[in-house]
């Protein structure tokens, strides 16, 4: 059975290996893109570990990492639907989805949701936005019979691809 444990900002130095490993699995295939690269990966958990709104799910089955969740709440002024909507929504209320990873051997099970779910079922804030590589349609279309819709798309780094911006209402809301 697997067992979903969240984890916050102070709990970053215990996870941080588990992030780091679930990752080379999840892209094991694609390393060679500069992208995806541990070391890149590596420093997007730092960033985002070191916010304190930092906010952690992975799933374990048995001790063995299956796949994790994380984000924070979206810095004020930098929320990745900014120039995508109008009126925009108020300012504070976006919880920004980082990453979603599965790794391979439990891919098709339902996993990648209930880490999802877990991980915004109790955020305070309105919405969630996330981005997705827009040559993984999908992927996307999976978010979209989550809640989430397109509103647009934007390229965050000069050596990222080209990704969509999606958004959705928590489920408070």
């Amino acid at each position: 059975m697997t067992v979903i444990s969240r984890y916050g900002h102070g709990d970053l130095p215990a996870i941080r290996q588990i992030l780091l490993d679930v990752h080379a699995d999840a892209y094991a295939a694609e390393m060679d893109d500069p992208f995806h690269q541990t070391e890149k990966f590596a420093w997007f958990v730092d960033h985002w570990g070191g916010r304190p709104s930092f906010d952690c799910v992975i799933a374990f089955d048995a001790d063995e990492p299956a796949g994790f969740a994380y984000g924070a709440t979206a810095d004020l002024g930098r929320e990745t639907w900014r120039g995508h909507l109008s009126p925009t929504p108020n300012p504070g209320t976006t919880f920004a989805l980082s990453e979603l990873m599965v790794r391979p051997k439990w891919r098709g099970t339902g996993l990648a949701q209930r880490l999802h779910d877990t991980l915004l079922d109790s955020r305070p804030e309105q919405l969630a936005t996330l981005l997705v590589d827009t040559t993984h349609p999908r992927v996307q279309a999976l978010y979209e019979t989550w809640g989430y819709r397109k509103i647009g798309e934007r390229q965050p780094f000069p050596d990222s691809p080209l990704y969509a911006v999606m958004l959705r209402g928590l489920p408070s809301t």
